[in-house]
C-alpha cells in the first residue's frame, strides 16, 4: 500500500517545483534586470567588475563549466522528484570506458524528466550507471546571461554548442553521458496530453557529432512528460503559430501558452518515467559521410521507436498508443 502524503509534504513538494518553474521562466530575465539596475546605483562597481570578469570567463561554459555536487544534491531536488514522481529506468549498462550521446525525448514544456534525472542526483543516475557522469546540454544563449550562467554551470549544465560537445566528448576523459534534447523548441510546441510526437527526422547533427568522436548513441524517452501541462496548440497557418516561430528563430526557444494545476504554473501531478535505452555502437569517423550519418540516424530512430513500444504499457500508456516521428 502507498503511504499517503501529509499536507506539509505536499506543500514542500509544490514549493520545490514552483521555485524551479519560476526559475525556468523568469530567473534569467530577473538577473539581467538586476545587473542593469545596479549599474545606475551607487553599487555600480559590483556589476562592472562582474562584467569584466565575465568577459575573461566567457569560454568556461564550453570547457566543461563549474559543476558542483553541492548544487546537484540539494534537498529541494528530492522534493521536486517526489512531486510527480519522476523515476529513472535503466535497460542496459553504460560502460565508463566510453562516451555517449543520450538523445532525450520528448522536450515537453520544461524538460522535467531530463532535468531531474541528468542535472540533479535526485533520481540516482550515478548509482544506476556507476562511473558515468551525466551532462545536460541546453540552449547556448542562456550562458550569456550574467549571474544566471553561474547557477546553470554549478548544476552541471553545458551549452549545446559544437565547442562544448567537442570538449565533453574528447577532452574530458571517458564515462561522459552528454544528454541532448533533440527536438528542442520545435518539439515543445507539439507538447500536449495524449500526444507522443518527437521532432527528429531532420535532426542529424547529434549523429554526426557522435560519429566524429566515436560516442555511442543512446535513446531516452520520458513517458508522461507531455501530460504535465495543457497547451494551446496553434495550427501551422495561424497568426499565433507564425509569431511563435518568429520568436523561436530570434531567441532560440518558443513561447508556449500553457496551463497547469494550481496557479496555472504548477504542473499536474503525473508520474514521469525516464527510460534509458540500450547503446547503439558508433565507430569513430573524423569526417563522416552523409550516408554514414543517415545510416546511424535511421538506426537511432528505429531504436527509439522500439524503446517506446517496449515500455509504453508499463509506463502508463495503452497498447494502442503510437510514437509519431516528424
Amino acid at each position: 500500500m502507498t503511504k499517503e502524503k501529509t499536507q506539509l509534504k505536499e506543500f514542500l513538494e509544490a514549493i520545490s517545483v514552483l521555485q524551479w518553474v519560476l526559475s525556468f521562466l523568469f530567473l534569467g530575465l530577473a538577473c539581467i534586470i538586476l545587473m542593469v539596475y545596479l549599474m545606475f546605483t551607487s553599487l555600480w562597481p559590483l556589476p562592472t567588475l562582474y562584467f569584466i570578469w565575465m568577459v575573461n570567463d566567457w569560454q568556461t561554459p564550453e570547457r566543461g563549466g563549474r559543476r558542483t555536487a553541492f548544487v546537484r544534491k540539494w534537498k529541494v531536488w528530492f522534493q521536486f522528484r517526489e512531486y510527480f514522481p519522476i523515476k529513472l529506468v535503466k535497460t542496459a549498462d553504460l560502460s565508463p570506458n566510453k562516451n555517449y550521446i543520450l538523445g532525450s525525448h520528448p522536450h515537453g514544456i520544461m524538460c522535467f524528466g531530463a532535468f531531474a534525472c541528468f542535472s540533479t542526483e535526485s533520481c540516482g543516475f550515478a548509482e544506476t550507471f556507476p562511473g558515468m557522469k551525466s551532462t545536460l546540454a541546453i540552449l547556448a544563449g542562456l550562458f550569456k546571461i550574467p549571474l544566471f550562467r553561474e547557477y546553470l554551470m554549478r548544476a552541471g549544465l553545458c551549452p549545446v554548442s559544437k565547442p562544448s560537445l567537442v570538449h565533453l566528448l574528447s577532452k574530458s576523459g571517458k564515462g561522459n553521458a552528454v544528454v541532448i534534447v533533440v527536438g528542442g523548441a520545435a518539439e515543445s510546441l507539439a507538447s500536449s496530453p495524449g500526444i507522443n510526437r518527437v521532432v527528429m527526422k531532420q535532426r542529424k547533427g547529434f549523429v554526426r557529432t557522435a560519429l566524429e568522436h566515436g560516442a555511442d548513441l543512446v535513446p531516452v524517452y520520458s513517458f508522461g512528460e507531455n501530460e504535465l501541462f495543457q497547451q494551446v496548440i496553434f495550427s501551422d497557418d495561424s497568426l499565433g503559430r507564425r509569431l511563435q516561430d518568429l520568436f523561436k528563430s530570434i531567441m532560440g526557444f518558443a513561447p508556449c501558452l500553457f496551463v497547469g494545476e494550481r496557479f496555472a504554473l504548477l504542473p499536474f501531478r503525473k508520474p514521469v518515467t525516464t527510460v534509458v535505452g540500450s547503446p547503439i555502437s558508433v565507430p569513430k569517423c573524423v569526417t563522416p559521410t552523409e550516408e554514414q550519418v543517415d545510416h546511424y540516424h535511421t538506426l537511432y530512430m528505429e531504436a527509439l521507436a522500439k524503446l517506446f513500444h517496449e515500455h509504453k504499457v508499463s509506463c502508463g500508456l495503452s497498447e494502442s498508443h503510437k510514437l509519431e516521428i516528424i
